[in-house]
């Protein structure tokens, strides 16, 4: 849709072929369908930095429309942005729903003919350049081609990896997607009773074996097949290679901002409000909304009915430890369909990022998902989507 209104602006007629009955399906859940639009770090070298190794390539493309540039885009054009902690930002309306108006509006302003339902299924190449574009037995041609088609992840929305196939039979490589921002699975029976709730502010650690890898700290959520959450989505690249190399183990640290003995005092204080209740009871507002009854009983060698002015110095010793340190088996990630961003694709070594044209196909333009690039979660793969789709719309 960007590259299509970029395109149009400058005059250019534009097909726009879709396969769903909707434009933007993706992005009409993206931030829980309040659509985190942006990434409001102005430092571009800053901000490339989480894209990895593909910083060197993208500096190009977003020194000509970076984060500055596309927030202007979306204001000047009468969709007003806010920010929130962590340099998200959302549309001012949190509806992602809004965003696709936005695009829609403009497509029809500068004249884009859309057409939904219309699934490709080849585009023939002929003299090193794209010829037609075939769908079941309808054909289009154009100078210019522009693929954007997403990746593999949430292919309930259409990305079911075509685009992948696409630029393998035309003589690029396409690295096999895997997921990377993805919730992680646990051994662990016992979290699914905590599905649905969240600790606000916890540290995770992640051990191969018994030796620590690295830790993150921030929201995680309780699913019913484990962990998920941005501290987690953030955490999954790492956490697959640990995988490949062995048993990953995890400790979840409910309280980081306390050590052992301060935790222990603020333990000791609650007990002493509450000498005459249950174990069981008494954590209720201390430990994160919804979370206490199913903690408690993970306590080590207590009865939590006891009365707490029965608790042993030992037994408390038991509590602190746990909710400072909770362990669980990492036993993979989910499915690539459940993830929120794979990675796979093309390698930037084989397009010009100045103008998002393939190397291998004179007339094609490669934008978005499509690209081999690692990032977190938290604005960057829209980003990464407004910038690409602007500087092909400024090129076909």
């Amino acid at each position: 849709m960007m590259t299509a209104v970029i395109a149009g602006k400058r005059g250019k007629r534009v097909l726009l072929l879709e396969k769903n009955k909707n434009l933007g399906e993706k992005l009409r859940i993206s931030g829980g369908g309040r659509c985190n639009i942006l990434n409001t770090e102005e430092d571009t070298r800053k901000l490339l930095s989480n894209f990895g190794e593909a910083d060197k390539f993208l500096f190009s493309p977003f020194a000509q429309f970076g984060m500055k540039e596309t927030r202007e885009f979306f204001e000047s054009n009468g969709l007003p942005i806010m920010e929130e902690e962590n340099n998200r930002a959302f549309p001012a309306s949190e509806s992602a729903e809004d965003v696709c108006k936005f695009f829609e509006d403009l497509l029809r302003e500068y004249k884009v003919e859309v057409r939904k339902k219309i699934e490709v299924t080849e585009l023939v190449k002929r003299s090193g350049k794209i010829t037609r574009v075939r769908a079941g037995d309808q054909e289009f041609a154009a100078e210019s081609i522009v693929l954007a088609t997403g990746g593999v992840s949430h292919p309930e929305t259409g990305s079911t990896g075509d685009g992948f196939a696409w630029l393998e039979s035309l003589g690029h490589t396409a690295h096999e997607p895997k997921p990377t921002i993805v919730p992680l699975k646990v051994e662990q029976k016992w979290i699914r009773d905590l599905s649905g709730n969240s600790a606000p502010d916890a540290k995770i650690t992640f051990l191969l074996g018994k030796e620590k890898k690295f830790s993150k700290r921030g929201r995680i959520l309780f699913t019913h097949f484990g962990l998920s959450g941005p501290t987690i989505l953030n955490s999954a690249a790492k956490v697959q290679d640990l995988l490949h190399e062995g048993i990953v183990n995890a400790h979840i640290d409910l309280f980081p901002d306390l050590d052992l003995g301060a935790l222990d005092a603020k333990i000791q204080e609650l007990f002493d409000a509450n000498k005459n209740k249950n174990v069981a009871n008494v954590f209720k507002g201390f430990l994160p909304a919804g979370t206490h009854d199913v903690l408690v009983t993970r306590f080590p060698n207590i009865d939590t009915e006891i009365k707490v002015h029965s608790v042993t110095k030992e037994q408390r010793k038991g509590m602190v430890e746990f909710l400072k340190s909770i362990p669980l088996v990492i036993s993979g990630l989910m499915d690539p369909e459940k993830a929120v961003i794979a990675d796979g694709g093309v390698p930037l070594t084989e397009i010009d990022t100045k103008t998002m044209r393939s190397k291998v196909i004179k007339n094609l333009f490669i934008t978005g998902d499509l690209f081999n690039i690692t990032r977190p979660t938290g604005g960057y793969s829209l980003q990464l989507c407004w910038t690409s789709g602007y500087i092909a719309g400024k090129n076909v």
